[in-house]
């Protein structure tokens, strides 16, 4: 393997204190509101348990031939509840018929060999006895069985093994300059030796569990946290200053939102979502102008889309609001605006809806047919219904203005980007506003 794959490059230490600690400090990023979480520890055992039923299912032959209603969704769905950085995490467990991975439900032997993973890593005591048990599943290059495993293994063996996922891998890239992949033993072991080094380094702020550094890489990967430029220049020291600056800390989530995971979706992360629908569906795609440098699984949210708007809608009145839009939808080389979307996350509502008006009514007749969507957390929508009864919102009755959750738009949003043509899927699952 590479040797900027096995090994980080230097980062500037103090920047990466600094950004540490603000990390910490912060009430909405995952160190308070997960790894500080009251019942994070308490899930460890009913976790390790789970575990232990899978593994004992499997050597009776009584686990079965799918994934859904087996002893193993039953634990990973308990991981992916962990908040923020496990959501997801039944993803690469899921069975894809078309691909027959991942290949321990119609395969006797893999399931086996898998087990047998689970069980010895159970019963180690030794760091090298967990890593030889990794390298000798991996020799048998079971298809789909990659590393997201290691999400199981962390809940056994915190201080030895950290968890993953794509916002990790990247936060961990981004931070380091290194270059690990996806669905590789291999890398995953590199990047767990850089991540152990790195905790050695600052583990004065963070913790012998590596669900702490876990939790910080996971906020640079998902565009939280910038990470720190890895040159020298004074004028990427200067824009990542800025960039740091500029992260302000969220207000404490409600009991409410972190019952239902609200809490867990950013603005960003939204935008990204309805960039790649848009992209997805055949679209020009524009990122609100103030948005463009803002970064998601570290790549900034206008990768991909459109530099400027068509100069008639820039020269249009209102056309600095229209700029300010979160995602706006073009008909592919055209000046046509199909649809325009404000995500309300936990801002004021009223600002995102005067924007909307603003563009439809400036007069321009390619404005005229525009889909308007406000998207919100479900727990939102009564702020949302009390707004529009203002009087300053009379004219909302005459657009086409719809609430668009985000339950339906993460429940959705993979078969639309599959299977879905023009506005019908986007506008189904929308509701009406009056």
């Amino acid at each position: 393997m590479a040797n900027d794959v096995l090994q980080p490059k230097s980062t500037d230490k103090d920047r990466i204190q600094r950004l540490i600690q603000r990390w910490r400090n912060d009430p909405g990023a995952t160190y308070q509101t997960w790894f500080l979480w009251e019942k994070r520890l308490k899930n460890f055992r009913s976790i390790r348990s789970g575990i232990a039923v899978v593994v004992d299912e499997i050597e009776q032959e009584k686990f079965g031939v799918a994934y859904r209603g087996s002893s193993l969704e039953t634990i990973v769905h308990s991981i992916a509840e962990q908040k923020q950085i496990f959501k997801g995490a039944d993803h690469a467990f899921l069975w894809k018929p078309k691909l027959r991975i991942p290949d321990i439900y119609e395969n006797s032997a893999n399931q086996k060999a898998f087990a047998r993973l689970l069980h010895q890593c159970s019963c180690a005591v030794r760091v090298d006895d967990i890593l030889e048990h990794i390298n000798n599943l991996d020799a048998l290059k079971i298809k789909g069985l990659g590393p997201a495993v290691a999400n199981l293994l962390y809940f056994l063996h915190p201080t030895h093994i950290p968890p993953f996922n794509t916002a990790i891998v990247n936060g961990y890239n981004a931070l380091t300059g290194a270059k690990v992949k996806l669905g590789s033993w291999p890398h995953f072991l590199a990047m767990r030796q850089g991540i152990l080094d790195l905790n050695e380094k600052y583990r004065d702020m963070l913790s012998n569990d590596l669900g702490a550094i876990g939790g910080l890489l996971f906020d640079i990967g998902s565009g939280r946290y910038p990470a720190p430029p890895l040159d020298d220049s004074p004028t990427a020291d200067m824009d990542w200053n800025v960039y740091l600056e500029a992260v302000r800390p969220l207000a404490t989530p409600s009991k409410a939102q972190i019952q239902d995971g609200e809490n867990e979706r950013t603005h960003t992360e939204i935008q990204a979502w309805l960039r790649d629908i848009g992209k997805a569906l055949g679209y020009d795609v524009w990122i609100a102008a103030n948005d463009h440098k803002r970064l998601h699984q570290g790549i900034a949210l206008s990768t991909g889309c459109l530099k400027t708007l068509p100069e008639s809608i820039q020269s249009a009145k209102g056309a600095e609001a229209t700029r300010l839009i979160d995602v706006l939808w073009l008909a592919p080389k055209s000046e046509q605006i199909v649809a325009a979307f404000e995500v309300e996350h936990s801002t004021s509502i009223y600002s995102g809806i005067c924007r909307m008006l603003d563009l439809a009514l400036n007069g321009n007749d390619m404005s005229v047919s525009t889909e308007l969507f406000l998207v919100a957390p479900d727990s939102r929508e009564n702020d949302i219904r009390g707004q529009l009864k203002r009087p300053a919102f009379s004219r909302i009755t005459d657009l086409n203005m719809a609430w668009l959750p985000y339950s339906e738009l993460e429940k959705h949003r993979d078969a639309i980007m599959r299977f879905g043509s023009g506005m019908k899927a986007i506008k189904e699952i929308s509701h009406a506003l009056l």
